[in-house]
């Protein structure tokens, strides 16, 4: 035990390969080349830093939240060692260094974390979680469209990190339900959710701000270049390209670029059928079937086919009516009718016979039961008669188990021997101490659990102690909020916490739930990065990488400035907050314009839509939202990011001169 808790601790704690410290070497040799030729000592101290930062960033030495708060007080030393370092003062106030814990996006984020939980809570994320695995079934290439243009276009009137975080737990229950990992569906969400903002001028923070800073340039410009201010659905064309680009990006490469992690909140018990083929050693697996109107089975009744051909009906559905699953919902008698869809459970070979003798047709997939039958919604449960329950001496069959109690047996564990489907198991007189192998919804087991009669041995499933009856409260905070984020001036996450606080006073969450609702990790890699940004911005950093760059490109083809300038805002972006890499680059971006014989209103926009071109790394609100609940690592935000990245560029390029 020593050795295994070494052996972990050695796992757990950061080291450095051979790739690791090549690629220091390089970051160190550029920092100290970079600061031959910087302006002044306190540019060159930022400059470092930055590079550091983006060397923890794409190496993981440490975790992206611990890299960001170990650049947070690092900063803050550098007022304690500004003599030593040649500075006058610290790069950043040690007044405002946490200033980023009260900010405006992360007080937002945890509150629209909350917000969802509370949503979650009720029911109704399950229910819209259903409507979409209902339409798109169960497969990556219908999901995320789906699931990418309701989030992108919830985005281009909302916050985006708002909208993304809404819909995490629908992507959670999807995930569970279907079997797809949440890290195949949460980045397509999350960059969609980013796009989305571009789509009308209140869809994200600088197109929003983008009208004031023209009106502030106006003021300095002569009245032969005096710009117009954009309406709300200037933008449109381009965002929807943007964001048509970004689905269709993952439906054709999400193959590639996208990981497949396990995380706890994307498997819910992966194989419902697993645990009793690992423990019982029977092939059992669960199927769906559709009955055709010449099937010779259209007529009988479950029980005249079941032992004989070895196979357990668990849910039925009708054209146009509800699935049939749980207590109450069949019986033995139940009659198969003509374009019932049929759940169920019994070992391939077995099912092969049935299909082919009652030619039935077999799905490749669940798509009427994917979400009542689902892992997180349904399996195999072990249930023991004790001694003493009133249901020794009777049969499987005397109680109508399936229909009483919502446990349908498909195996019988007496005396060390397992017996299934065929071997007569719903006539045989209960023992005590016989295990029933059932399949069961996941909602059956607590009430079983109260009953006597059983004892209740599988403990480890999902239990979602829902409140529905809170739906009405969940549903008027969450209004208010979004009334007052749409239709007010009021502050965002003034808004956002009205919805949330109103959730928790009026009992949809407690607030111990509240608490565990908020992703802690997110909350502190986004709080510790502001710092950064702010001395990037107020060191002259940013202002200085500008001009070096646009002096470059200065004598070239317009459209080649105007990629320089949405390339910038790009970088910018990265390493610090959009709304200030805006209102430092849209008056460099007017002059420039000017300069060129441009519009100056043309190139102001494409830096308040390149600020939106944040994939690279995790520094974005929204993929700093959807990064630990997928399990993600800054490799796969690069490795997908990318070629996002790229993708934005080409297509913002190509709809501005086409548009404009």
């Amino acid at each position: 035990m020593a050795a295994l808790a070494d052996e972990e601790q050695t796992h757990s704690e950061p080291s450095i390969n051979r790739k690791q410290l090549v690629a220091a070497v390089i970051f160190f040799v550029l920092g100290l080349a970079l600061s031959t030729v910087v302006p002044n000592i306190e540019i060159a101290w930022v400059t470092g830093i930055l590079l550091l930062t983006i060397y923890l960033f794409a190496f993981e030495l440490v975790g992206v939240d611990v890299a960001a708060a170990s650049i947070m007080v690092l900063l803050g030393l550098t007022s304690l060692f500004a003599p030593i370092m040649g500075l006058e003062q610290g790069l950043v106030d040690n007044k405002h260094l946490f200033d980023g814990f009260a900010s405006n996006a992360v007080i937002s984020i945890i509150a629209v974390m909350i917000i969802g939980a509370g949503l979650d809570k009720t029911g109704i994320m399950s229910k819209v979680a259903a409507f979409i695995l209902k339409i798109g079934g169960a497969t990556e290439a219908r999901i995320i469209p789906i699931i990418s243009a309701t989030v992108g276009f919830i985005s281009s009137f909302m916050q985006n990190v708002g909208a993304a975080a809404l819909f995490l737990p629908v992507v959670s229950r999807i995930s569970a339900r279907s079997g797809l990992p949440m890290s195949r569906l949460l980045m397509p969400m999350g960059f969609t959710a980013i796009l989305g903002g571009t789509m009308t001028m209140v869809g994200s923070s600088p197109l929003i701000l983008l009208n004031d800073l023209i009106l502030t340039s106006n003021k300095a410009l002569p009245a032969e270049h005096q710009m117009e201010t954009w309406g709300l659905f200037s933008v449109t064309p381009v965002g929807v390209a943007l964001v048509l680009t970004g689905i269709l990006y993952f439906v054709i490469a999400g193959r590639f670029v996208l990981p497949k992690t396990k995380t706890e909140s994307s498997t819910t018990g992966s194989d419902p059928m697993q645990y009793f083929q690992d423990v019982y050693g029977i092939n059992y697996q669960l199927f769906e079937l559709v009955a055709p109107d010449d099937s010779a089975l259209i007529g009988q009744q479950l029980d005249d086919v079941e032992t004989k051909y070895r196979v357990r009906i668990i849910a039925t559905k009708l054209p146009g009516e509800a699935s049939r699953v749980g207590p109450g919902a069949l019986a033995r008698d139940t009659g198969i009718q003509a374009g019932m869809v049929l759940g169920v459970v019994a070992d391939p070979k077995d099912l092969d016979f049935f299909v082919e003798h009652y030619n039935l047709k077999k799905r490749n997939q669940l798509r009427s039961f994917a979400d009542d039958l689902s892992p997180a919604k349904a399996g195999i449960a072990e249930v023991v008669i004790p001694p003493g329950s009133s249901l020794i001496g009777k049969s499987a069959r005397d109680v109508w188990m399936r229909k009483t109690y919502g446990l349908a047996m498909v195996g019988l564990h007496r005396n060390g021997e397992t017996l299934r489907e065929g071997d007569d198991i719903r006539n045989m007189p209960l023992q005590a101490g016989d295990t029933l192998v059932v399949h069961t919804t996941w909602d059956v087991l607590p009430r079983i659990e109260k009953d006597k009669n059983f004892v209740v041995v599988t403990t480890e499933y999902p239990r979602e102690e829902l409140r529905p009856h809170k739906v009405g409260w969940a549903g008027v905070f969450f209004v208010i909020a979004l009334s007052m984020v749409l239709f007010t001036d009021i502050r965002l996450s003034v808004a956002l916490l009205t919805g949330a606080i109103g959730m928790v006073l009026s009992g949809v969450l407690s607030i111990d739930e509240a608490y565990e609702s908020v992703s802690w990790k997110t909350v502190f890699l986004l709080a510790s990065l502001i710092p950064l940004g702010l001395a990037v911005e107020t060191s002259g950093t940013a202002k200085w990488i500008a001009e070096q760059v646009l002096n470059v490109v200065g004598d070239m083809p317009i459209w080649v400035i105007q990629l320089a300038v949405a390339s910038l805002a790009t970088f910018f972006t990265l390493v610090m907050s959009n709304v200030g890499a805006t209102v430092l680059l849209v008056p460099l971006a007017v002059n420039i314009a000017i300069g060129a014989g441009a519009n100056p209103a043309v190139f102001a926009l494409t830096v308040a839509i390149a600020t939106s071109n944040s994939f690279l790394i995790p520094t974005h609100q929204v993929n700093a939202l959807i990064m630990g609940p997928a399990g993600y690592r800054v490799a796969d935000f690069i490795r997908a990011g990318g070629i996002m990245t790229v993708l934005f560029l080409v297509v913002m390029m190509l709809m501005m001169n086409l548009v404009f």
